[in-house]
């Protein structure tokens, strides 16, 4: 679920325009690794008629929902894990330019199989988990294979942080982006919980 409000923003010069702005829940993606391989999940994208790689990922469409929360709801829904050790990799803006969506993306470490809930969703009926190395990951964001931005930013402050070149960011952090106007307006007089898609 979506929607479209139009605000009138005052420019630097003084001119007054109207900003077309797309509201979303906001999301959280992971970036699960085993040990030796990470975990992507393929599936179809209707808006680029393709099926693309991905990390598993969802919305943040439960009212008052914490992003970790989220994060470990979506890594049991996807790919049938659970995770002992959390760690913030970073926050995207994924389209800036009209959009209120802002991913969170976790690190998963120490996994162990919890098995995958059933599948309602017809989106996700036919999605693939795959396991591949960091080396094959790496390949596949710079020769074009993964295409997602937040699978491909995630992917590579992931490998940075997993190679001992960077330190992972606390789960503990604000996610100061997250959006707003859509969950507030949504989930007003609702129970902490409530999913936030259904009427």
């Amino acid at each position: 679920m979506i929607a479209v409000r139009r605000d009138r923003v005052t420019m630097p010069g003084g001119t007054v325009s109207n900003r077309e702005i797309v509201e979303h829940f906001g999301a959280v993606a992971v970036l699960a690794f085993d040990g030796e391989r990470i975990a992507l999940v393929h599936q179809y994208r209707h808006c680029v008629r393709d099926r693309l790689w991905e990390l598993p990922a969802g919305l943040l469409d439960l009212a008052g929902e914490n992003p970790l929360d989220c994060a470990a709801r979506e890594l049991a829904e996807e790919a049938g894990l659970a995770a002992r050790r959390w760690d913030l990799l970073t926050d995207v803006v994924s389209s800036p330019g009209f959009c209120e969506e802002s991913v969170r993306v976790y690190l998963a470490r120490d996994l162990a199989e919890v098995g995958r809930p059933g599948i309602s969703d017809d989106e996700e009926s036919d999605m693939v988990l795959t396991w591949f190395t960091p080396g094959e990951v790496h390949e596949m964001v710079v020769t074009g294979r993964i295409v997602n931005s937040i699978a491909v930013a995630g992917i590579m402050v992931g490998l940075d942080v997993l190679a001992g070149r960077s330190e992972p960011r606390s789960v503990d952090e604000p996610f100061r982006l997250r959006p707003t106007s859509l969950p507030r307006r949504r989930g007003a007089g609702r129970a902490p919980g409530s999913d936030l898609k259904r009427p």
